[in-house]
């Protein structure tokens, strides 16, 4: 680790953090650049000398939460210790911009995405240590997370523009992080307890298309899977699109055991017309065939996706198409979005727009179809005796229970494995049998070496 000054001992730094995973990677790579340079983190606003908002501008919504949630953290700070300097990040300020000065005058400085490996020398201007002179991490790699998971960013930005999506907007064109950069942080995370990796990005399965020597995703996580086997560890890879899932890709997913065969790819729509106006690829025939194969490729394959209704223009009878088809395919998870008319994407401008108490509607009877689907894939796992990586303790009304995740739940989405009795630390991987589920939600025994047969 590259060690810089410590000019910022003594800075108190609170880190609020809406939005996606990415987001919780950009904010966590920013709390190690200033712990690294001697701050230190508080929880609580009358604490702090200087908050750290790191916002999401990907909806209308979240644009509005990151609004009031800067606003609220200047009101708490004026009702109890005065002045708190606000440093909003990532999104809001990269969709924006300038505008935002005017607008939040409550706010001390704005950082862009892409400026946010400057935050020491940011913290150190807004709170009064105009001498700090941070010295530059290079390629370093800093981490803070300890727990049993950890998100790893391998890419960003997007190139797909699709007509609903303000990303390459907010986030820029696409650009693959340098293998041997993901594989130290990795190795870190590892080291320092982590058990399971989930490798994210705005389009994780075209990772390497722009840094030649025919890198690819395949193999990225051959590359990966050497650092984490010595610790028993686990790879999940979420947002692939359905070109991503090449042969190559197919083979690693089903013969290296470290990658678990854990499919996302979010279709948003199946039918032909939608998607092409949603400037994306695809039919409901073509995903029909995708899916097939991936089932007989990799046996006990587990399938996420996702589906976006009340699209301009979506008829009742496209909508119900995409009802059958999630009921078809059967996917284990889903996630189901109603569209959001955003500012400055192709579709906001298109005609026909959904009015909202039907999108909510739509959403609904999209939303039942796929929960029923989840809780019968759930349910399917009982009787199994599995790996379970502790994710934590939880208090109950019958007492304390140890929370987990097996191989098909992706961790903070999926559900989790609930064992109510036995000793085990936050990280360790138990064998448990489970026996009986709730939702998306499982019950587990921990086994004993002599059951585990």
């Amino acid at each position: 680790m590259t060690t810089t000054n410590t000019n910022l001992s003594g800075i108190r730094c609170l880190f609020v953090t809406l939005g996606c995973a990415k987001n919780e990677v950009d904010t966590d790579r920013m709390r190690a650049l200033l712990l690294d340079a001697g701050a230190s983190e508080c929880y609580e606003v009358d604490e702090a000398d200087v908050a750290i908002v790191n916002t999401c501008s990907f909806l209308a919504a979240a644009t509005q939460e990151s609004i009031e949630t800067t606003l609220q953290i200047a009101d708490q700070a004026k009702a109890g210790i005065g002045h708190l300097p606000i440093v909003m990040c990532g999104c809001m300020p990269s969709r924006y911009g300038s505008e935002l000065e005017a607008e939040l005058p409550e706010v001390a400085a704005f950082v862009r995405a892409d400026e946010e490996d400057g935050i020491q020398s940011v913290v150190a201007r807004v709170t009064g240590r105009a001498d700090a002179d941070p010295q530059p991490l290079g390629n370093e790699v800093l981490r803070t997370i300890q727990g049993a998971s950890a998100y790893v960013k391998i890419s960003d930005g997007c190139d797909r523009f699709c007509a609903f999506c303000a990303i390459p907007y907010i986030r820029g064109r696409y650009w693959s992080r340098e293998p041997e950069e993901i594989a130290r942080e990795v190795h870190a995370l590892m080291e320092g307890g982590v058990r399971e990796i989930v490798l994210i990005g705005q389009d994780t399965g075209v990772w390497g298309c722009d840094l030649g020597d025919n890198l690819d995703l395949a193999w990225l996580l051959r590359r990966l899977a050497r650092e984490v086997r010595p610790y028993g560890g686990w790879i999940r890879v979420l947002y692939l699109q359905p070109e991503g899932m090449t042969d190559s890709l197919v083979e690693v997913l089903r013969d290296v055991d470290e990658v678990l065969p854990y499919v996302d790819i979010p279709i948003q729509h199946c039918n032909e017309r939608v998607l092409r106006s949603m400037r994306r690829t695809g039919s409901a025939q073509e995903f029909k065939e995708l899916f097939q194969r991936l089932r007989d490729q990799i046996p006990g394959m587990v399938l996420r996706s996702t589906g976006l209704v009340g699209y301009p223009g979506e008829t009742e009878t496209e909508f119900e198409e995409l009802v059958d088809f999630v009921d078809q395919v059967g996917f284990d998870y889903t996630s189901v979005f109603a569209y959001s008319q955003e500012e400055g994407t192709v579709a906001a401008r298109l005609p026909q727009q959904i009015e909202e108490d039907e999108k909510v509607y739509r959403t609904q009877r999209l939303l039942d179809v796929a929960e029923q689907l989840g809780f019968a894939a759930t349910a399917s796992h009982v009787g199994e005796v599995v790996d379970v990586i502790i994710d934590g303790v939880e208090e109950t009304d019958q007492g304390a229970e140890l929370v987990g995740h097996a191989w098909f739940q992706a961790p903070d989405c999926d559900g989790a494995v609930h064992i109510e009795s036995g000793e085990a630390a936050v990280g360790d991987k138990v064998r448990c049998r489970l026996v009986d589920s709730f939702c998306y939600e499982l019950v587990g025994i921990m086994l004993k070496d002599e059951q585990r047969g």
